[in-house]
């Protein structure tokens, strides 16, 4: 099925990639002027940036917001199928018609925007105008000088953890990169700190002092942690014993953590929502397990397992690491990771930190601006890893249904995720 509203979006604005005009907001603050400031006329809203974990946090922080009876609009990226799930208004996704006026309306002020920044103009446009108690925002890159950033006032900052990605927009250290994520803060507005390196944290603190804006910092004004099958998330004046989230991965304990201390510092809500959002939230292609449909069917038929991460930088690999070890205490068996990485990735950082969770890798090629399975191939050897390439993702899974009962995690893009959800869910038995 066309996706109309990306196709529009395309016709008006150009590709969201390639267009060289990193970091120029001229011309989206001169639109937003034009269409009457909707980013003034906002609900409260909790503006997040980081690393990894953004996505996870915000289907957290929804899900428990929703379970308190709250209507919340979320502005995220990227989408695995259709652009309009980038756009949630009052928690549905927004249909190809309404969105697709907005980008004709946009583009009837701006037509020389980029489209990223004609989604953000939007996704303004969209919340100013549907009433709803709360937008979750979600920084494109970076964040001092992301399009989002044109906010004043939001009600919370939110920052999960910062780590190398992006290097060659956002620098190549993590003291560099951290600067632009903490150019969210502002003077006054409390910010929610998730767990960092004391690289990356020592510019956080730095930048809250210099505008004063207060900082609630993981294992400093919050904690929360894994108990006896339990998640507790503890601040200095409330402690919550909740079930652990459904999101799998010991890295979703930290971002349901960080979820919780941010609608804590925000608003009261009692025990029952927290509890019923973490179990609640669901966020496609993060640890997600392929079930019930024949694109995976030959492998469970083994006993085999299937999984699917879009995470694509060194710091995901090394969580999905960790998750994939967790899963071998719990049944050993051969762990074959299919990957599929962009080309703007650095691919050694990755399978360094994700050769300590798999036993072989296969590498597939992408759909668009991919580094070259041979390349990944020979990447994985230097690390003393069995790897062979594959023509295709279907392929790839063919060459792994010849393990036994093998645990396969399809990984490194958005893109190969993407493409595997749409096989299995195009394949249901």
């Amino acid at each position: 099925m066309a996706d109309r509203a990306l196709e529009r979006f395309e016709e008006l604005f150009g590709p969201e990639f390639g267009h060289g005009k990193a970091f120029e907001l001229t011309g989206l603050r001169r639109a937003l002027t034009a269409l009457g400031d909707p980013q003034t006329k906002l609900p409260p809203t909790i503006h997040v940036a980081g690393t990894n974990g953004k996505g996870s946090t915000i289907a957290f922080m929804r899900a428990i917001a929703e379970a308190a009876g709250l209507r919340v609009h979320a502005f995220t990226k990227p989408h695995l199928h259709r652009l309009q799930a980038r756009f949630l208004v009052t928690g549905a996704a927004i249909n190809d018609d309404a969105l697709i006026v907005a980008a004709e309306r946009v583009h009837a002020v701006a037509p020389k925007l980029t489209q990223f920044d004609a989604q953000v103009t939007a996704a303004f446009l969209l919340f100013s105008e549907a009433q709803a108690d709360l937008v979750l925002l979600e920084t494109g890159m970076g964040g001092r000088d992301d399009s989002t950033n044109v906010i004043t006032a939001p009600a919370l900052s939110v920052i999960t953890p910062i780590a190398l990605d992006h290097g060659d927009v956002l620098g190549e250290s993590l003291s560099a990169i951290a600067a632009h994520k903490a150019g969210i803060l502002k003077p006054g507005t409390p910010a929610i700190i998730a767990r960092q390196s004391p690289e990356a944290r020592d510019v956080i603190e730095e930048e809250a002092a210099k505008i004063g804006a207060p900082l609630f910092r993981h294992s400093a004004e919050w904690d929360a942690y894994a108990n006896a099958g339990r998640l507790v998330v503890q601040t200095e004046t409330r402690t919550l014993d909740l079930p652990l989230p459904a999101l799998h991965g010991a890295h979703q304990i930290d971002n349901a953590g960080l979820a919780c201390a941010a609608l804590m510092h925000w608003r009261d809500f009692d025990d029952g929502a927290f509890a019923a959002g973490i179990t609640w939230a669901r966020l496609p292609a993060r640890l997600q397990a392929l079930t019930r449909g024949s694109f995976s069917a030959p492998i469970r038929a083994s006993g085999g397992e299937v999984w699917v991460d879009s995470g694509h930088n060194a710091h995901a690999a090394r969580a999905l690491a960790q998750a994939l070890q967790h899963m071998k205490a719990r049944r050993p068996a051969p762990t074959i990771a299919i990957l599929g990485l962009r080309a703007r990735k650095d691919a050694g950082e990755f399978i360094a930190a994700l050769a300590q969770g798999v036993d072989q890798i296969i590498a597939a090629p992408l759909a668009d601006d991919h580094i070259a399975p041979s390349q990944l191939v020979a990447l994985a050897q230097q690390h003393n890893i069995n790897a062979t390439t594959a023509p295709s993702l279907a392929a790839a899974m063919q060459n792994a249904a010849q393990f036994p009962a093998p645990r396969v995690l399809i990984c490194g893009s958005f893109l190969l995720a993407a493409e595997a959800l749409a096989a299995e869910s195009a394949q249901k038995t």
